[in-house]
């Protein structure tokens, strides 16, 4: 069957489910900062326990991956994602997400073409970009403190 534009658009209209733009917003907010709240949770509880500033802040963000790559494997994350959108994107959790998701599903094709071949297909342009942008800020810097 041949639709006109206008019955096509039509269509579609009818078909795609609507946006529950607000709600989506607040729920994706409040799972990030909630994420965000848990990393500075345990920045509190590590410095109370005598943990050094310098040291807390990597050991948060270490155990915010673990956390993630756990829930990840166990099939929880994605459910929490689900209905979070966007909120679970928080870069130190997402990311980690993004690297355990593809291993997990091409750990049947072995470690070698599986496992280590497809674990960074997601994250790595990421690590690949943030490297680059990197060494172009810190080729700026030194250029402008040479001159300054």
């Amino acid at each position: 069957m041949k639709y006109t534009k206008e019955q096509y658009v039509k269509l579609t209209e009818q078909k795609s489910p609507r946006s529950k733009g607000p709600r989506n917003i607040l729920v994706a907010f409040l799972v990030g900062g909630g994420i965000c709240v848990l990393g500075q949770v345990m920045f509190n509880i590590f410095t109370r326990f005598g943990v050094e500033k310098e040291t807390a802040f990597p050991l948060s963000s270490v155990v915010l991956v673990v956390i993630s790559a756990i829930l990840t494997g166990i099939g929880v994350y994605d459910d929490i994602a689900k209905h979070a959108g966007a909120g679970t994107l928080v870069p130190i959790t997402g990311f980690a997400n993004s690297v355990v998701s593809p291993a997990i599903e091409f750990k049947s094709e072995g470690f070698i073409l599986g496992l280590g071949a497809k674990m960074f297909v997601i994250a790595g342009p990421v690590i690949v970009y943030g490297v680059v942008a990197s060494v172009v800020y810190g080729v700026i810097y030194w250029v402008v403190r040479m001159f300054m």
